[in-house]
């Protein structure tokens, strides 16, 4: 892209190159072997503990802490990644201040809860740099099962599958792994390549094949699927993007924040990805958060998030809003999009305030913007999935659909919240039910 000027305002190399080397650093580095021993002194250690009910994927909390304590974090590793296998992504981007770490003890008593988060990663990054892959294949079952989708959910689904002595066929759109995790998470919160790295290592347990750039409805059917394996699982993710349902949305700038933040993830230097003087973020999401940071973090003078509801109903964290404001980010609420004006290309986008029910107020709020980003929410594709095509793939508590010998699993599926944690809980759930289905 280099530092082309795109149109009036928009262009790449705003910035020194030292201000993209401190702005797209770790967020939250990693705690050194004292810190992590400080940080784990302050768990109670509790019996009946809020913080493993309130983990998606029940990971033994209070075990894992007492381990680093001990001084061994390589077991606490092996606690983690017994439930979560991607525990290391998670502890970077899963929102532990509105799950585990919300309802620590040490929260509710002294408002600074157990750093469980930092901890979770201090031990699973010691683990995995030392190319230490903790589990290993039990015997062969002879089964063979196709994974659709190399994300969060998929890989997680597949290596419980090649664990249990499954032979598992991976197959994804795209022409590497990683899903939510390699394309639409901010660089800012999984610098250095980790996402890959964690596949990498992930993919040490054996019996699992990736074939990339192999899509469902595209390549191979649902059908043939059905034919050529023992089951499936759907872990595709939500491929498209809703509209605005605002005149003059076509415009040149604007764009899916998601194609945005894949751009600065896939970009060899971040430098060179193209942003504009004035940025507007339509949503209320991590993903619009996201945006309109790494926005920001590019360069971008002015960035304002726009969000049709109040800050209350925002499914981006208390946290991560505050990350926003800190960075500059203007957060404007009870506005819905009305039109994008400009000659081909935006120059202005114009919104309307609304009442609490979502009703307009006649009162209206033009903003500047050569670059408008929507994140106001994906949708499934429907990649050959006449019988499930839904907003979302229906299935019930183990992950089945309505066709026999098909789960599903992660934002596709119509299970809990769209994380990565979740996500990887319900790839996890569905091979265990896989597996007992498999070998009756």
């Amino acid at each position: 892209m280099g530092s082309d000027v795109f149109q009036s305002g928009i262009k790449a190399g705003r910035l020194a190159a030292e201000s993209y080397a401190e702005h797209f650093s770790d967020l939250h580095p990693r705690l050194d072997p004292h810190e992590a021993l400080v940080a784990a002194d302050r768990c109670y250690f509790c019996h009946d503990a809020p913080c493993i009910t309130a983990c998606p994927t029940d990971i033994d909390i209070p075990l894992f802490i007492r381990q680093i304590a001990t001084g061994t974090p390589d077991a606490a590793a092996k606690t983690i990644l017994s439930q979560n296998i991607m525990g290391g992504m998670c502890a970077r981007v899963c929102p532990t201040e509105t799950l585990c770490e919300e309802v620590c003890v040490r929260e509710a008593a002294e408002g600074k809860p157990v750093l469980i988060g930092q901890l979770q990663r201090y031990a699973t990054d010691h683990l995995q740099e030392q190319g230490i892959h903790p589990f290993s294949r039990a015997a062969v079952t002879g089964k063979t099962v196709a994974v659709v989708g190399a994300g969060p959910a998929g890989l997680s689904c597949a290596h419980r599958l090649a664990m249990l002595g499954h032979d598992v066929v991976v197959m994804d759109a795209r022409a590497k792994p990683g899903g939510l995790n390699e394309f639409g998470i901010a660089a800012y919160k999984t610098p250095g390549g980790f996402a890959q790295a964690e596949v990498d290592w992930l993919l040490k347990i054996g019996g699992i094949e990736m074939r990339y750039e192999t899509a469902l409805g595209r390549d191979v059917t649902l059908a043939q699927l059905r034919d050529e394996y023992d089951a499936v699982f759907l872990g595709m993710g939500l491929g498209g993007v809703n509209a605005l349902g605002a005149e003059g949305e076509d415009k040149d700038g604007v764009r899916d924040a998601v194609d945005f933040i894949a751009d600065l993830r896939q970009a060899t230097d971040v430098a060179d990805v193209p942003i504009g003087r004035d940025v507007v973020v339509i949503g209320g999401g991590m993903t619009a958060v996201d945006a309109a940071v790494q926005a920001k973090l590019l360069g971008a003078l002015n960035v304002t998030l726009v969000y049709r509801r109040g800050r209350d109903r925002m499914n981006a964290s208390v946290f991560e809003q505050d990350l926003a404001a800190s960075k500059g980010v203007r957060i404007v609420t009870h506005a819905v999009p009305k039109a994008v004006h400009g000659n081909g290309a935006v120059r202005e986008i114009e919104f309307e305030y609304v009442d609490g029910n979502m009703k307009g107020t006649g009162q209206s709020l033009r903003i500047p913007a050569d670059h408008v980003f929507r994140a106001i929410g994906q949708r499934l594709v429907d990649g050959d999935l006449p019988e499930l095509a839904q907003r979302k793939i229906k299935v019930d508590a183990q992950g089945r659909t309505s066709v026999e010998g098909v789960w599903a699993g992660g934002d596709c599926a119509s299970g809990g919240d769209d994380l990565t944690v979740t996500a990887v809980a319900e790839g996890r759930d569905a091979a265990m039910d896989i597996h007992a289905k498999l070998t009756g």
